[in-house]
């Protein structure tokens, strides 16, 4: 049998389709936003992939505030990995929650504020957003605690760099009050900051004791389970 000429390009199509992965052609992605102005940073976004690719990105705070200390404030934007644990429960809890269609917001009576938090879920399976400052959920509270747990982490980092240039000596306490944070499950996903610990860890101009603490959380980067 002949093909017509015309049903060429429409096979071909359809060819290109067939060629793209599963996973492209049902890709989704989340977005957490924190806002809160007197913290450190004031404002943030952690995206993330299905796939595991995932962005953050940060604006500081002012400096002086009565919750920070820091005197070098700087925005980050840099592409980070969300440990699968975590990335395939917000997923798990999107698809079973109207991906955020919902209303979520526990009410403010008598709670502190603790920085606007908003969840938006794209795929082609669904969309929706939800904004809450305490999850009326205890599951989806957790969730936002965890995200909230890895932007301290990557805020962490760039106060590490900061200070491997401009305040060696400052190194030993970062490193002190981090691994506190990791066993207090304040800061996760370490992998994240591994080149900055590396850099400590190798620096034969930090102090020993710090050089020690940036190997041992380097450590926990290998096997997450040694942070627990």
């Amino acid at each position: 049998m002949r093909m017509h000429p015309a049903s060429i390009p429409f096979l071909l199509s359809l060819a290109a389709l067939a060629a793209i992965p599963a996973a492209a052609q049902t890709s989704a992605r989340i977005v957490y936003t924190f806002e809160h102005p007197q913290l450190q940073p004031s404002r943030f976004t952690i995206t993330i992939d299905e796939n595991g690719a995932g962005h953050f990105d940060s604006q500081p705070g002012p400096v002086g505030s009565d919750v920070s200390d820091d005197v070098y404030p700087a925005p980050i934007q840099r592409d980070i990995r969300i440990d699968n644990g975590l990335r395939s429960a917000l997923f798990s809890y999107a698809r079973a929650h109207g991906f955020f269609d919902t209303h979520c917001d526990r009410g403010r009576s008598g709670l502190a504020f603790t920085g606007n938090k908003t969840l938006a879920y794209t795929g082609s399976d669904g969309h929706g957003t939800c904004a809450f400052v305490w999850a009326a959920d205890p599951v989806l509270q957790r969730i936002s605690d965890q995200l909230n747990a890895v932007a301290f982490t990557l805020e962490i980092g760039r106060r590490l760099d900061v200070e491997v240039q401009h305040d060696r000596l400052g190194l030993d306490s970062e490193l002190e009050s981090l691994q506190d944070a990791v066993k207090d499950q304040r800061a996760s996903d370490l992998p994240n900051i591994a080149p900055e610990l590396q850099t400590i860890a190798a620096d034969q101009e930090v102090m020993d004791r710090a050089r020690k603490r940036a190997t041992a959380l380097l450590s926990i980067c290998e096997n997450p389970k040694k942070g627990n």
